[in-house]
């Protein structure tokens, strides 16, 4: 099953399966947004206490796997990390992202949130491993 983690007063293991999409779906994520977007997750989710354990994605949304300390309000920890990374890769891919977009989107409101519970983890991490590969 894994190992736990703990903190003061709490043993977990709490894993998420975070799937975002861009606004309008727009095909925009190239190789260099991917990597950009990469990089700004894990440095987010490690000042959060928080793991990623996988990512990936296509052109127009991102797969990740994430473990998280059971205090953090989940809502919260994704509509941060939507609006940070959004506003990182509009301010630093204006020139790519203006054909796309006339307003400052780049993520969807929406985006789905799964408990990894049942699912063995080696099986999702492989998953979104495979994300855009035809």
């Amino acid at each position: 099953m894994g190992e736990f983690k703990k903190n003061r007063h709490t043993l977990y293991r709490l894993i998420h399966h975070l799937i975002v999409v861009t606004k309008y779906r727009h095909k925009c994520i190239d190789k260099d947004i991917k990597s950009r977007i990469e990089e700004i997750t894990h440095n987010l989710f490690e000042k959060w206490n928080s793991e990623v354990i996988e990512i990936n994605g296509e052109e127009d949304y991102i797969h990740f796997l994430f473990d998280s300390p059971s205090q953090i309000n989940l809502a919260n920890t994704i509509n941060s990390y939507k609006t940070v990374t959004s506003r990182y890769i509009r301010k630093e891919f204006v020139a790519k992202l203006k054909t796309f977009y006339w307003k400052p989107y780049f993520w969807s409101k929406s985006y789905m949130v799964l408990s990894t519970e049942g699912a063995p983890i080696e099986v999702i991490k492989e998953y979104i491993k495979n994300q855009g590969e035809k």
